[in-house]
């Protein structure tokens, strides 16, 4: 039987990193082109002398957490309750603290903090058993998760271009970002299409309209076989979600109406989703984010994966967890096409895949120059 091991030191670091072009969804821009965007890197230190790198992404326009709140919620309530935990392998007991901590609302609470805390824990004992995250989590990863190209702008011209152009850098999906205003989506959607006629076809409006005007979209959207339309109502409009599923042919993803596993098995019940969007920042980590994957693979209801534009730590996370449990046609996670920078090594990123790293935990190495620059909070 493993040692135990308990947490000696747990820091939360205040990171802004550089945004190299604006990226807007349906509520607007997730990041400040000139301040850069809100990271915080949760760092743990066991009495083992292993250290776990955690990443946390908050988007005030996506969800309620704020850079305040994440750096708040940790410092004060989440970091404490690690450094209280008897054993660190315990991972049940420390989402156990974690949630008794921060009480869930009417899904979890802080999942975007949690999610932090969760992945730093999920690194420092996949090093300590020697093995990288996926072998950790039980699953032989595949070599590489494709990866989408994000289209996020509003002229269908410049769509047509940017698609075209990641299509031959080797991009095979594409997300488009809609949510605006209804025509406009379509005609953004028509230029992609005619620039990549063989791509997968991904659409997201981000909750931005109702059952009624979802359901009229869809039947346009059907001829240019678009592969999947997520989360097109409220999240917690799963009634509306149910009526968009049972009234169009385009396949309907999940991501804002499922935050945790008992989210997912209520829509399962009300059969609101043809696809299931997994996100580690939006599910508080590893651990839930693994425990929604086999709940879908076993109802059989197909994966996408996505992000919050983390930097290299995150998407490696992303990536260790999406290749371990299998099944994963395409990730969003776009960090790369969004940041000018990151202090990450270790991790391979190319137009449409990323390299699952096989180094022990999540295998990014920290560039301590890099992470002093910048480091907000001294």
């Amino acid at each position: 039987m493993s040692s135990a091991i308990r947490i000696i030191e747990a820091e939360a670091i205040s990171l802004r990193l550089p945004f190299r072009e604006e990226f807007r969804i349906a509520r607007g821009a997730v990041a400040d082109l000139d301040a850069g965007a809100p990271h915080i890197y949760v760092r743990l230190r066991g009495d083992n002398g292993v250290v776990g790198w955690g990443e946390a992404r908050p988007s005030h326009r996506w969800s309620y957490e704020t850079e305040e709140s994440v750096l708040t919620t940790l410092r004060g309530y989440l970091l404490p309750a690690a450094l209280a935990l008897a054993d660190l392998w315990d991972v049940e007991g420390l989402h156990r603290a974690m949630d008794t901590e921060i009480a869930p609302g009417l899904s979890i609470g802080a999942p975007i903090a949690k999610c932090g805390l969760d992945m730093a824990a999920h690194d420092l004992l996949a090093k300590s058993a020697g093995v990288p995250l996926h072998a950790f989590l039980g699953g032989a990863a595949q070599a590489e998760v494709p990866l989408t190209y994000l289209v996020s702008v509003t002229d269908p011209a410049e769509a047509e271009r940017r698609a075209a152009a990641a299509w031959d850098a080797g991009y095979r999906g594409f997300k488009v970002k809609i949510g605006v205003e209804p025509a406009r989506d379509l005609d953004l959607l028509r230029a992609v299409r005619g620039a990549c006629p063989h791509a997968f076809l991904w659409t997201d409006a981000n909750q931005a309209y109702d059952p009624a005007t979802a359901i009229a979209q869809c039947r346009l959207m059907a001829p240019l076989d678009v592969g999947c339309y997520e989360q097109p109502v409220p999240g917690n409009d799963w009634t509306g979600l149910r009526r968009v599923t049972q009234n169009t042919d385009v396949p309907i993803a999940a991501d804002e109406s499922v935050f945790s596993p008992r989210d997912l098995l209520q829509l399962l019940r009300l059969e609101a989703l043809d696809i299931l969007v997994l996100k580690l920042s939006k599910m508080g980590g590893v651990r839930p984010t693994s425990l929604c994957a086999r709940i879908a693979r076993e109802a059989g209801v197909p994966l996408l994966g996505s992000g919050l534009t983390e930097s290299r730590l995150g998407l490696a996370a992303s990536a260790h967890v999406y290749a371990a449990h299998g099944g994963m046609r395409f990730a969003d996670l776009n960090g790369p096409q969004f940041l000018g920078d990151d202090p990450i090594t270790g991790v391979e990123v190319r137009p449409g895949t990323v390299v699952v790293p096989t180094a022990a935990g999540i295998g990014a190495a920290i560039d301590a120059e890099k992470l002093a620059t910048y480091r907000r909070d001294g």
